[in-house]
C-alpha cells in the first residue's frame, strides 16, 4: 500500500507517545513494513514488532527490515492482531482497513492498492474492533493505541479504548450516512 500524509501522522503519534524511552511496539497489520521501518528509525532504543495475517505481506516486510538493516530492530511475525508477539507491549500502532467492501467500486483511486488492505466485511471495522478487544484484554493501563482511521490518526490510554471505540461507532454511521 502507498504510505499518504496520514501514515506520516500515524508514525510521528506513535514516536511521540514512547517520546525517547525504550519501548516494545507493535506495527498491526504491516503490510510493506513502512509503519514498523519508519518507527524503529525515529525511535532506535525500542523493540519493534511487525504483525501481518498475510504471508505475503509478512514476506515483504522482511524484505524491507533487511533493506533497511533493520532486521535487529524490528521482528516481523505472521500471526492474528498482538497474538503473536511475546510479552508486555507498551504501544500498538495499526492502520487497519476501515471502509465496507460493498463500497469498494465507490473508490476509483484505491482499484491499485491491495483491496484486504484496505476493506472490510459489513461495516469494514471488524477488524479495528477485534483490535480493541484484543488490546483491552492484553495491555497494561499505561500502554497506549494509536491508529490511522481514513486522514485521521486517533489515539488513547489503554483505560481511554472505550472512547476510542465509541468515535469508531461514529466513524461508521458518518460513512452509512454519506452513502
Amino acid at each position: 500500500m502507498t504510505p499518504r500524509p496520514a501514515t506520516e501522522q500515524l508514525v510521528a503519534a506513535a514516536v511521540d507517545r514512547i517520546s525517547g524511552r525504550a519501548a516494545r511496539v507493535v506495527d498491526v497489520g504491516t503490510g510493506s513494513g513502512a509503519i514498523a521501518i519508519a518507527i524503529a528509525h525515529a525511535a532506535p532504543d525500542s523493540e519493534v514488532w511487525a504483525t501481518d495475517n498475510s504471508r505475503s505481506a509478512v514476506k515483504l516486510a522482511g524484505v524491507n527490515v533487511r533493506r533497511h538493516q533493520l532486521q535487529d530492530h524490528v521482528t516481523v511475525v505472521h500471526g492474528d492482531l498482538i497474538e503473536p508477539v511475546p510479552g508486555p507491549i507498551d504501544l500498538v500502532v495499526a492502520n487497519l482497513p476501515y471502509l465496507p467492501i460493498a463500497d469498494a467500486a465507490g473508490y476509483p483511486e484505491l482499484a491499485g492498492e491491495p483491496t484486504a488492505a484496505l476493506f472490510g466485511e459489513a461495516d469494514g471495522l471488524g477488524a479495528y474492533r477485534r483490535l480493541l478487544d484484543a488490546c483491552k484484554a492484553r495491555l497494561a493501563g499505561d500502554a497506549s493505541v494509536v491508529i490511522q482511521l481514513h486522514r485521521s490518526v486517533l489515539a488513547a490510554r489503554v483505560s481511554d479504548l472505550p472512547q476510542l471505540r465509541a468515535r469508531l461507532e461514529r466513524f461508521t454511521l458518518r460513512l452509512a450516512a454519506a452513502a
